[in-house]
């Protein structure tokens, strides 16, 4: 059993950066992936980032060149560095581990099977 636990979020204004971390993943399949989704208000989880265990990463369009995920091996620990947030990133941030993971499913949350209680990112204009 995978338990997968999230730093705390917190609130920034636009512009601002934050790192969110997620403790408790290891990769004991080849095929492993980890994943950072998000939930705005009102809206579906969408799928932020990826990075699997040979260290190829994916981002949604809307992230890319502002926001980084990265993994410590030695801790066990996946990180989501965010720059230059805006309002439009203001959303409850999950992460998540795939057994099996699908290149072609990344983004989807049915794909993934253990995730963490989710931490609030809140971005004020």
């Amino acid at each position: 059993q995978v338990q997968l636990v999230e730093s705390e979020g917190g609130s920034v204004q636009a512009g601002g950066s934050l790192r969110l971390s997620c403790a408790g993943y290891a990769y004991t399949y080849r095929s492993t992936c980890m994943g950072w989704f998000r939930q705005p208000p009102g809206k579906e989880r969408e799928g932020v980032a990826t990075i699997d265990n040979y260290g190829t990463t994916t981002y949604v369009d809307s992230v890319k060149g502002r926001f980084t995920i990265s993994q410590d091996n030695a801790k066990n620990t996946l990180y989501l560095q965010m720059n230059s947030l805006n309002p439009e990133d203001t959303a409850m941030y999950y992460c998540a581990a795939a057994v099996y993971c699908s290149f072609s499913r990344r983004f989807d949350p049915a794909q993934y099977n253990y995730w963490g209680q989710g931490t609030q990112v809140t971005v004020s204009s």
